[in-house]
């Protein structure tokens, strides 16, 4: 295996050749219809093989053409010994706004193309599947805002790509639906409760948070994403870690002016403790308990946070939890299959908010909260819920499921935090001694730094990400005489 300052070398060696001449860029059109705009482009840069996402002013809704588009490709490129490596990425202010759902919501309405509905999702999330399957190394520039199908486009690429530009979200809660294309898989395996707060708030994260909270691998400034597809076209045997040194090595430390995490110190440990529960009811009970502390800072989040859900759909908060609970315990594949029967079963009519609440916040653009019905969350009863997961629900009769070719479904798939930050998780584990690299208790903050910059050589933000970490989880302890302190975990239960 090559040393880290071999690679880095070799990447920027990489870069610098890149600049000294001009790409040789064979465009594909993703139509036969010469006049048109195509919605899909595909490019070819030596072994670089790049789909662009193309309706800017749709913010790369992503629609039924699209996704036909797509998928015969990267299956292409997945099959080529030409391709090397796989960047997706769109034009203007988005990476991808999400799935067509007005499209898909007509549909539903309508008995007679109901099951075309039904199928959209299918396509989708078959195609998230592929993506994360994918043999060749995967590249996700979320360059933009990202939310909801363009998450499944980028979550599960083993590279993800945060800029200053990006803005992340899973807002289907909003409009009466539920978190998909593998939410109930990625959103759980997120440090703590933020993948369980994300899913009910459909509130935004940004910028550099969405790579310090692991939802990218990678962060640099969105000015240089041009530089870097040079120098990913310029590599001759692109295997993944020198991908990694590559996009590295052009990532930056944080500006002076750049706003912190919103999901750090006190205000992350009330996070975890009012979305730790099981129950809507829960959460909001333990909201309300936080709008009342001494915490001024908690005390507003708190209330905020409680406001905001009650805006959002009561049925959709409740399956919303259920599918992300549920999902920390499946394979990637497993979630997909049980959010598509989610997704059958709100076309079909097991609760009418997925109508409403697109009718009413994406076609008449209302600012007032849409008509759900039941309009509280304790009106929203166990049968309710289980219409959507419950295989003898009456709307989930015959409902599909994913199937794909035994080629796409048998490997084992990349780990998509090989390349982030260190999680939570891995912290702790040093700190208990359990890491898979050995090691013992009695850890010091030094030895943990030090220990994390062999884990993830040159990768900025790693000590940033620990000592946030080790402020909130650890506590110190010493040997009585205080000639020796180290760290011990402070456990939290749900």
């Amino acid at each position: 295996m090559l040393a880290p300052s071999i690679h880095r070398r070799m990447a920027r060696t990489a870069l610098r050749a890149a600049s000294q001449r001009t790409s040789a860029i064979t465009q594909h059109m993703s139509t036969t219809t010469a006049h048109d705009e195509p919605t899909v482009k595909f490019e070819s840069n030596s072994s670089l093989r790049s789909y662009i996402l193309n309706r800017p002013n749709k913010l790369n809704a992503l629609d039924d053409e699209m996704l036909a588009a797509l998928r015969p490709k990267i299956e292409e490129w997945s099959s080529s010994d030409l391709c090397g490596t796989i960047v997706g990425r769109g034009t203007g202010r988005a990476f991808c706004i999400g799935g067509d759902v007005a499209s898909v919501v007509k549909n539903a309405e309508n008995p007679a193309t109901r099951e075309h509905a039904v199928e959209y999702f299918k396509r989708e999330f078959e195609m998230d599947y592929i993506l994360a399957a994918l043999k060749k190394p995967y590249i996700a520039v979320m360059d933009g805002m990202t939310m909801g199908g363009g998450v499944g486009l980028a979550a599960n690429a083993p590279f993800r790509i945060a800029t200053e530009k990006t803005v992340f979200a899973m807002p289907e809660t909003k409009i009466g639906y539920c978190p998909d294309v593998g939410g109930s898989y990625f959103l759980s395996r997120l440090d703590g409760e933020i993948g369980t707060y994300l899913a009910l708030t459909s509130e935004t994260i940004s910028g550099r948070a969405v790579f310090e909270h692991g939802l990218a691998t990678h962060y640099i400034p969105s000015r240089r994403i041009p530089q870097l597809l040079d120098g990913l076209a310029e590599l001759n045997q692109p295997h993944a870690s020198l991908i990694d040194r590559t996009i590295e090595d052009l990532s930056c430390e944080r500006e002076p002016d750049e706003q912190p995490s919103p999901f750090t110190g006190a205000k992350r440990i009330a996070l975890d403790t009012a979305f730790r529960h099981g129950t809507v009811e829960a959460i909001f009970k333990e909201l309300e308990t936080l709008s009342k502390i001494d915490n001024e800072e908690v005390k507003k989040w708190a209330a905020d946070t409680l406001a905001t859900l009650q805006l959002r759909s009561p049925t959709s908060l409740k399956v919303a939890l259920e599918a992300v609970r549920r999902g920390s315990r499946m394979t990637l594949l497993q979630a997909l299959d049980m959010e598509l029967k989610i997704a059958a079963a709100f076309c079909r009519g097991a609760s009418p908010d997925f109508s409403v609440g697109v009718n009413a916040v994406l076609v008449e653009k209302t600012k007032n909260r849409p008509n759900w019905s039941p309009a509280t969350i304790e009106e929203v009863t166990p049968e309710i819920v289980s219409r959507f997961f419950n295989p003898k629900s009456t709307f989930l009769v015959d409902a599909p499921a994913i199937t794909l070719p035994a080629e796409w479904t048998t490997g084992v798939l990349s780990n998509p935090a090989k390349y982030a930050l260190p999680s939570e998780e891995e912290i702790g584990s040093v700190v208990r001694g359990t890491h898979s690299s050995g090691g013992g208790l009695g850890v010091r903050v030094d030895e943990l730094l030090a220990r994390f910059a062999d884990l993830r050589p040159g990768k900025l933000g790693v000590k940033e990400k620990v000592l946030e970490v080790v402020q909130r989880r650890c506590e110190l302890t010493d040997n009585a005489d205080g000639n020796y302190v180290w760290l011990k975990w402070k456990h939290q239960s749900r």
